[in-house]
């Protein structure tokens, strides 16, 4: 197995391969590569010795990824973006969804393929949730992200937070209030620090409500119903991770089936899942089989069928 993380953050792959080099696996069975996805994973794509890929990154590059990997008939499973819903219904418990919201659209500085980035809101409660949220904000602490008390660390580099502060604007251009935050900070460590964005009255036809931004970015779309909150939840060209905040076991039943994503969670936040189950979405975000537990087992090896005469 060879294993390339992405290149700005090799860290936790590089503990990962000292951890395995002192559990007493042969040598070679478990390498670490470095380098740019451009160089390296071209690398993989094309070198025939490679029998299977699997990919977590951007729509683009996991579209290339498949066509070349189907090209030479290598195994390929591929995970890529997320826009994901989080309804919250007029009979939510008001601080489950706040918390839900806000930990599931923002930590993580929201660089996260299952960050809830569109919250879909039933009109009753929109006002308290819109508020509740916002205070929950204030009282977050932006900065060192190895600061013990810090809540949010800094966006990853130039790049990404130049990208999130053009979607702020995209968004103000688009007719959508900016509620909250969306501002650069500076901080007595050095990194790219943002003040979450909250994007209130937006529409689900938006940009910022339909393209996947990965910061600390998140849009909130007013619902009539429940079944007005699904059908926007569900329209979308992405289908990783879906939630929903609500004391209806019938709704939540029901969502639990309808929702067109891979995974679906009821009172929790849409980011974060046990390694255990399996990971993995539909439409435009996954393709190929489930990573994590029984499936990536599967994906990793090759069945044989076997017969013996006596």
């Amino acid at each position: 197995m060879l294993i390339k993380p992405a290149e700005l953050v090799p860290g936790s792959a590089w503990a990962l391969a000292e951890i395995i080099s002192r559990a007493g696996l042969p040598d070679g069975v478990f390498n670490l590569v470095m380098g740019r996805g451009s160089v390296v994973g071209q690398a993989f794509l094309n070198d025939r010795r490679v029998n299977a890929i699997s990919f977590t990154g951007s729509v683009a590059t996991g579209a290339k990824v498949a066509q070349a990997a189907i090209g030479r008939m290598a195994k390929v499973q591929i995970e890529m973006g997320g826009k994901n819903p989080l309804l919250i219904l007029n009979d939510a418990d008001l601080a489950t969804a706040v918390h839900c919201a806000v930990q599931g659209s923002f930590f993580s500085t929201g660089q996260r393929c299952t960050a809830s980035s569109r919250l879909i809101v039933e009109k009753g409660i929109y006002p308290a949730f819109v508020t509740a949220v916002r205070e929950k904000l204030a009282a977050l602490t932006i900065g060192d992200a190895l600061a013990a008390g810090t809540d949010i660390g800094p966006v990853v580099d130039a790049s990404q937070l130049e990208q999130d502060l053009s979607y702020i604007r995209i968004g103000r251009d688009e007719g959508a209030t900016l509620a909250f935050g969306g501002e650069r900070l500076q901080r007595d460590t050095e990194g790219f620090f943002l003040r979450p964005a909250l994007f209130t009255d937006c529409g689900n036809d938006m940009r910022i409500s339909r393209e996947e931004i990965f910061g600390p970015v998140a849009s909130v779309i007013p619902a009539d119903s429940y079944e007005h909150a699904l059908a926007m939840a569900n329209d979308s060209e992405f289908g990783l991770s879906s939630g929903i905040c609500t004391s209806s076991l019938k709704h939540a039943t029901h969502f639990k089936r309808a929702a067109q994503a891979g995974m679906v969670m009821v009172n929790v936040p849409t980011a974060g899942v046990d390694y255990h189950v399996p990971f993995g979405g539909s439409k435009g975000s996954s393709y190929g089989s489930r990573e994590q537990g029984a499936y990536a087992a599967e994906f990793f090896t090759t069945v044989k069928t076997a017969y013996c005469g006596v």
